[in-house]
């Protein structure tokens, strides 16, 4: 038994001894500075570290040139959303100053002759021309009488009873034309609907 007991005091002298060991301060000379005996492991990890922060740094970089960019699209476009709603009519007010020129004549006409015929004549070429104008710049009138009722196109404002029975549900009469511009409704037409 005593064998047994001395085996026993030798292991646990033993476990002692390595656990003395493996306590042992890694820098072996205490006056070198102790990354000279670091383990790997600690040295590629503090490797990686620094990696890893210089991409940080790289991608807060990009997404903060990125932000400044989308600011400044930002403002470019509302500055430039702006100048055009200022201008947005300029052209069509421009093509339109040469029927307002035909007014101001035809107004002076209208002073100055007592011929009837004439004088619509003059007028009625003023209204052609500014219907002109307006067509080339994409405005068209709707065709509505004798079609179908049609909510998308029209607005109702009155019913009566249809004078044939082929006109039930169709528009009898236009009170005030519809239009389009550029084939975008802009106006609904005023109409008669037959029931």
């Amino acid at each position: 038994m005593q064998k047994n007991h001395e085996k026993f005091t030798d292991r646990e002298n033993m476990n002692a001894a390595s656990e003395r060991e493996s306590a042992v301060d890694i820098n072996t000379d205490e006056n070198v500075a102790g990354t000279n005996n670091l383990p790997s492991e600690t040295l590629e990890t503090d490797a990686e570290l620094m990696k890893l922060e210089a991409e940080l740094q790289e991608q807060k970089d990009k997404y903060l040139r990125l932000f400044a960019e989308f600011d400044n699209y930002k403002r470019r476009s509302s500055r430039e959303r702006m100048e055009l709603i200022q201008t947005a009519g300029k052209e069509v007010v421009t093509s339109l100053l040469d029927v307002l020129d035909d007014c101001d004549r035809a107004e002076k006409q209208l002073e100055q002759s007592r011929d009837i015929d004439e004088i619509r004549g003059g007028i009625l070429l003023v209204f052609n021309k500014l219907r002109a104008v307006l067509q080339s710049k994409g405005l068209r009138t709707m065709e509505s009488v004798h079609t179908e009722f049609d909510t998308n196109k029209h607005e109702a404002i009155s019913e009566i009873p249809a004078p044939t029975p082929d006109l039930k549900g169709k528009v009898i009469d236009e009170v005030t034309p519809g239009y389009y511009l550029n084939d975008k409704i802009i106006r609904f037409a005023k109409v008669i609907v037959g029931k």
